[in-house]
């Protein structure tokens, strides 16, 4: 009699909806542009870090279309305790000898920046190379606040301090692109590692200052390098084996 050929091995089936929570640090940068008014002003600029930790939940849907390749969308929304600084150059005005309307002064002053939350709405790909695990590059788009803060403090000769300490958000759209890799822990739940880079863009704002710098106007540019673990739970059922 002829033998029957044996079944196919069985595979894992990652379809379906889920949801977790996550946790990880980013390296953060801005490249930041300075033009404004005052006497001595003249145009700079900076780089300055903007390093912290972050954490957030995730939501997503997992379409597996046959025994190895995935797509799938997935959202998120992070707090992070991302900020970074950086100081301005002196600027300072001797005083005209005879006129005592005009002491002369040192200004001084910097720019800090904050990024208090991102989020992300991204298309996944993924590959399932053997049982339990999954590959997968990930992009779309990305979105987060960035809140800037002036200090600018001019000192005369006289000893006449005045200050000035505006501040602005800004909401920015942008994108990302990254990968990772997640694994079955057991019966709905995985554990995933992920990076994520992501650029929001150049955004501009113009503050009221002080002393030699009366006005100032900036360009900045943020990006931003993400690592993060996390979990998640599959509503949709345990790991199914599918022949």
């Amino acid at each position: 009699m002829p033998l029957k050929a044996p079944p196919p091995s069985p595979w894992f089936d990652w379809s379906g909806w889920y949801a977790g929570f996550n946790g990880g640090y980013s390296w953060g940068r801005s490249s930041t542009s300075y033009d404004g008014t005052g006497a001595g002003f003249a145009a700079f600029s900076t780089t300055q870090d903007m390093d912290g930790w972050l954490g957030g939940v995730q939501i997503g849907y997992n379409r597996q279309f046959n025994r190895n390749w995935l797509f799938g969308v997935e959202a998120d929304i992070q707090g992070t305790g991302q900020d970074g600084a950086a100081g301005f150059p002196t600027i300072v005005i001797p005083p005209i000898v005879g006129i005592a309307a005009a002491p002369g002064a040192t200004t001084v002053g910097g720019l800090s920046q904050k990024l208090p939350w991102f989020g992300t709405a991204r298309l996944r790909l993924g590959y399932e190379p053997s049982d339990h695990w999954l590959l997968y590059v990930t992009g779309g788009l990305a979105f987060g606040e960035v809140e800037s803060d002036v200090g600018i403090t001019t000192t005369t000769t006289t000893g006449v301090v005045t200050t000035a300490t505006p501040s602005a958000s800004d909401t920015r759209l942008g994108w990302t692109i990254g990968g990772g890799a997640e694994w079955w822990l057991a019966d709905r739940w995985t554990a995933k590692v992920e990076y994520l880079y992501m650029d929001l863009g150049t955004f501009s704002d113009t503050f009221a200052g002080t002393g030699s710098i009366t006005t100032l106007a900036i360009s900045s540019h943020v990006t931003d390098n993400i690592f993060r673990v996390g979990v998640n739970y599959h509503l949709d059922g345990p790991i199914a084996a599918r022949y």
